[in-house]
């Protein structure tokens, strides 16, 4: 009970009033819609729980990051988004797993949080060209599998792979990626939602994310500053 306490020391008031808005949003969300694939509520609560850790820097948010990954490409196969099974499936989980042991190997000094690393601009640059390539790459994949709203989902790998590419290096800007990323989303799934109400729920789900990576920018920017404080007077 005690290490359960010490490990959420450094939450306040907002982040449990968050997750808790989170959660019942897309609680209601679900069922206001008339879904009943439960899967899909699971993986969008754990989505929900993972960002609000992330946004912390807690490590157990990359592994739940893995969890709703794979929720959320199954979920994405059933409406034929192969883009975003794809995606989700064969880069996010891989790399949520790989930031899992990045973030491990970072702990912050004194701190029970992730190091925040300050990138150098050709760091920055070398990511953009790789996200470019992937992204040209996989249009050519999607419009082979017949994917529906082609465009839409192509712009869904390039903020995907940039996201997930700044979260393995521990950048505050992960989440600025993960919050365009968002937007794409709903976009994608209110497209979806005019074939089936039922993913209404999504478009509620990433709204609620967009919500939380926005939260998550603000305190990666505090934490750095933070850290950078500890390290001045050390």
């Amino acid at each position: 009970m005690n290490k359960l306490k010490e490990y959420f020391q450094n939450f306040t008031l907002l982040d449990y009033l968050l997750w808790a808005g989170s959660v019942i949003a897309i609680i209601l969300a679900f069922f206001l819609c008339g879904n009943t694939d439960y899967l899909n509520l699971a993986g969008s609560l754990i989505g929900a729980t993972s960002l609000i850790l992330i946004a912390k820097g807690q490590v157990a948010g990359q592994f739940l990051g893995v969890l709703f990954a794979s929720f959320y490409g199954y979920v994405s196969f059933t409406f034929r988004y192969y883009g975003e099974m794809i995606t989700y499936l064969g880069m996010t989980a891989p790399m949520a797993f790989a930031s899992l042991i990045s973030w491990l190997r970072h702990p912050a000094k004194g701190r029970r949080e992730v190091e925040v690393n300050t990138l150098k601009k050709r760091e920055y640059l070398c990511i953009a060209a790789i996200t470019l390539a992937v992204t040209v790459a996989f249009y050519f994949i999607l419009d082979a599998l017949g994917t529906n709203n082609l465009i839409m989902s192509t712009v869904s790998v390039l903020t995907s792979f940039s996201a997930v590419a700044l979260t393995l290096r521990r950048s505050p800007y992960y989440a600025l990626c993960y919050a365009l990323n968002d937007i794409v989303l709903i976009i994608l799934w209110a497209l979806a939602a005019t074939e089936n109400s039922e993913y209404l729920a999504l478009v509620v789900c990433f709204s609620v994310f967009l919500v939380n990576d926005l939260y998550g920018l603000i305190s990666w920017s505090k934490m750095l500053k933070r850290q950078k404080n500890d390290r001045n007077k050390q």
